[in-house]
């Protein structure tokens, strides 16, 4: 199986709605050559090497919508490109990326496929879709493949460019299938985002708004003012140790 091959043709970051989704993905276009006629389950091996490598993928639901439903998928056999995707999805989950959108499509040219993923960031996605690339074609070729050494690379790049907690709550909420706000990040790295657009487009930083006060933000970084302010208003505030009834 060495001389096997998967390549990309192309890659494209969609970053906003798009017609997989209303979040951010990457989208591959992807040729398996020759593995076209072999299924995961007509390489002799590949199941055990593969669930060796990640056995996290046990909690890929798949189209079985249950637990162990993407492995039941590998027993009967997929095709390279599906795998390739919760592969990925899952090299993202490792490094601190939980969930994610993930679809596979065949496309009019034998051995062709359309792979689609979440993108957390763009860069972190691709690098995790290379690393999948990788990681599969070690359990095709039974070659070996450093998984704690790739989930590492992937999680320090993750923490370097991914948003912070308070903003990317905030976009989660906004893209959520109930509301699904459009979010656009305006800079490649940094937590300014802007959700919407046009008259209705508002940004935030990390937890404030381009409607929050300036005055208010001032007024919340004195600890004392705050809490005399919110006393003032009937708000239950913590009292100075000094200061504790009993």
């Amino acid at each position: 199986m060495k001389s096997k091959d998967i390549k990309f043709l192309e890659i494209r970051y969609l970053r906003g709605p798009n017609i997989w989704t209303y979040r951010p993905v990457i989208e591959a276009v992807v040729d398996i050559g020759e593995l076209e006629d072999f299924p995961s389950n007509a390489i002799p091996g590949f199941y055990e090497r593969l669930t060796a490598f990640l056995p996290s993928l046990i909690e890929h639901r798949c189209s079985y919508g249950e637990r162990g439903g993407f492995l039941r998928r590998l027993q009967e056999g997929t095709w390279p490109a599906h795998i390739l995707e919760h592969v990925t999805l899952e090299l993202q989950n490792l490094a601190g990326m939980p969930g994610g959108f993930g679809r596979a499509r065949e496309t009019s040219r034998r051995g062709v496929y359309k792979v689609v993923v979440r993108a957390w960031h763009d860069e972190v996605t691709r690098a995790s879709l290379f690393s999948g690339r990788e990681l599969l074609l070690a359990a095709i070729q039974d070659t070996p493949f450093d998984v704690a050494a790739t989930v590492a690379q992937l999680t320090d790049m993750a923490e370097r460019k991914l948003l912070g907690p308070s903003t990317a709550c905030i976009v989660d909420a906004a893209t959520d299938k109930d509301r699904r706000i459009p979010a656009v990040r305006l800079l490649a790295s940094g937590n300014l985002v802007q959700l919407g657009y046009g008259s209705r487009s508002r940004r935030i930083w990390t937890a404030e708004t381009d409607r929050t006060s300036a005055i208010a933000e001032g007024i919340s970084r004195d600890k004392d003012l705050t809490k005399s302010l919110l006393s003032s208003c009937g708000v239950p505030v913590p009292e100075a140790p000094g200061r504790q009834r009993r």
